[in-house]
């Protein structure tokens, strides 16, 4: 009997299945979502005075470490994610995510104390490294080359709307009297968790990772779905399929992948590359900006509600300058995304900290939070630090929110995709638990300095990026490894034929074969003349 259950279940599945890479990669990207929910749940209150009150006012260290807590889970999540997505699936395990997103949000939405919002917090993380990391890897792997840049993109766009969404949501909520107001945010939060759990029940596994634990019928199927649109003999479908046997034989050939193996030879500088760039999205400063937008206003004269609804059009505007960067990644290309944007970025900060020093002062708080000490009197100045501000938000959602993700989740083989951006997403979320920390006594302590370590950084990032980072555009996934194996100088990599090195290499490789077994045959015809009696 249950296995005539199981058997009607795996119908019905099958017939409910959806291929279309656009609703898969919808559906996957609402644990971006979940990331940027979680940005903005703290962000509209910590300048409430329900929450500063129910919270016993807290001073810059407890601050930093309420906000730091997702930070810290979100580590974690990452390390784990790995291993647990090479062993149970892509699928299950961004909604094992989202089962622990919503144990998270509803010990957040009933916190009665501040060591119950952080564990709260710490949990609902684990939830969001998971899903950061693994979400991309998802994606990608089920991607067309040619819109795969565009669909990993959704997620970064995902966490955008995240963002907005909720910061909506705590703002409305912020006209409720007592702790309810926090608590209800918070609950909401549950949402899209259930959503995320939910919706990807109809949607297909990973195809590789099908590949890789041989479940080959399963894989063609779903390759020529989205590929080809259920036709089999599609050429790009027969060219997918044929790379993926090479990489999964070649992957067979080597031992169970760890952590270590990323920093063997022959791989140790893709993983740098890609660790860097997590890091280095980091240290643009732009979760710091999230997090604190509040702050910001307050330095720069706003009050009361004002502060909220001005801190809100970031948030629109983080989501708006998101689409060109998805509509036009994949022709654009990663390289010129990644070092414009740092540039430019670097324009608004040092600019924003150029005003600040020129025009404000130190004070002892403003608006009665000691938190903040530095005040600019002059509206013109104020108003331009704000455009800055906002210009700095339009160029991080065009170049660096989704590039850094897209990038990250197409430069690992195979076999290391899932531990390589697991470890990868647990550096991004490290240093953000580090900024969370280090914001609050950095605006109390060298205020307007703040913005220029962040300037400096992004003129740092964009050299790196420059010299270390190939183009990835236009190539499929088994492409891109070949990159590295033939050490392509990066900036030449733009226009590199991959497909010729490719079939070079292997011609080569054949050749020597051939060469070898020549040779072989040759001595062992000798032999067998030597040793052959005389008659």
């Amino acid at each position: 009997m249950h296995s005539l259950l199981n058997c009607y279940y795996l119908l019905i599945m099958h017939a409910l299945r959806i291929y279309n890479p656009y609703l898969v990669a919808l559906s996957a990207t609402i644990g971006g979502m979940l990331f940027g929910f979680d940005i903005s749940s703290v962000s509209a209150f910590v300048d409430n005075a329900s929450y500063r009150q129910f919270f016993n006012y807290p001073g810059s260290t407890k601050q930093g470490g309420i906000t730091a807590a997702m930070a810290g889970g979100s580590f974690l999540g990452s390390l784990c994610a790995g291993f647990v997505s090479d062993k149970i699936g892509r699928k299950y395990t961004i909604q094992l995510g989202a089962i622990i997103w919503v144990i998270g949000a509803a010990i957040q939405c009933s916190v009665q104390n501040v060591a119950q919002l952080i564990c709260g917090r710490l949990i609902a993380g684990v939830a969001i490294g998971i899903c950061s990391s693994q979400v991309p890897v998802y994606i990608a792997e089920l991607s067309p080359k040619q819109i795969r840049g565009r669909l990993v993109g959704l997620f970064q766009w995902a966490v955008t709307w995240g963002i907005m969404i909720m910061f909506y949501i705590s703002y409305g909520c912020t006209f409720l009297d007592g702790p309810k107001s926090f608590r209800l945010a918070w609950g909401i939060q549950i949402i899209p968790g259930l959503l995320l759990l939910l919706t990807l029940i109809v949607f297909p596994e990973s195809p590789r990772w099908l590949a890789a634990q041989d479940r080959w019928d399963e894989a063609i199927e779903i390759i020529t779905h989205i590929q080809g649109k259920g036709d089999i003999e599609n050429a790009d479908v027969q060219v997918e399929i044929q790379e993926l046997r090479e990489a999964v034989r070649i992957d067979k050939l080597s031992q169970e992948v760890t952590i270590f193996d990323l920093f063997a030879k022959g791989s140790r500088i893709r993983t740098f590359v890609a660790m860097s760039g997590q890091i280095w999205q980091q240290l643009t400063g732009m979760n710091v900006m999230m997090y604190y937008v509040v702050y910001t206003f307050l330095m720069a004269g706003y009050q009361g509600n004002t502060v909220l609804v001005s801190s809100s059009i970031q948030y629109v505007i983080n989501v708006v300058m998101t689409v060109p960067a998805l509509l036009f990644i994949d022709s654009w290309g990663r390289r010129p995304l990644l070092i414009y944007g740092a540039c430019i970025m670097a324009v608004w900060l040092f600019a924003v900290s150029g005003l600040m020093a020129a025009h404000g002062h130190w004070v002892p708080n403003v608006d009665n939070n000691p938190n903040i000490r530095w005040f600019v009197p002059e509206k013109p100045a104020a108003k331009a630090i704000i455009a800055c501000n906002y210009l700095f938000v339009a160029t991080f959602a065009t170049t660096w929110g989704p590039g850094i993700w897209i990038y990250v989740s197409e430069i690992f083989p195979l076999k290391q995709r899932a531990i390589g951006n697991g470890l990868c997403g647990a550096f991004n979320w490290i240093f953000n638990f580090a900024l969370a920390f280090f914001v609050p006594p950095a605006f109390q302590n060298i205020q307007w300095k703040t913005y220029l370590i962040f300037a400096v950084f992004c003129i740092a990032m964009a050299i790196h990026v420059f010299f270390m980072f190939p183009e990835t555009k236009g190539k499929t996934l088994e492409e891109i490894d070949i990159i590295w194996s033939e050490h392509i100088k990066p900036w030449k990599t733009a226009n590199a034929d991959v497909t010729e090195l490719a079939a070079n290499r292997w011609l080569a490789k054949d050749g020597k074969t051939k060469d070898i077994e020549h040779t072989e045959h040759t001595a062992t015809a000798a032999t067998a003349a030597e040793i052959e009696p005389k008659v």
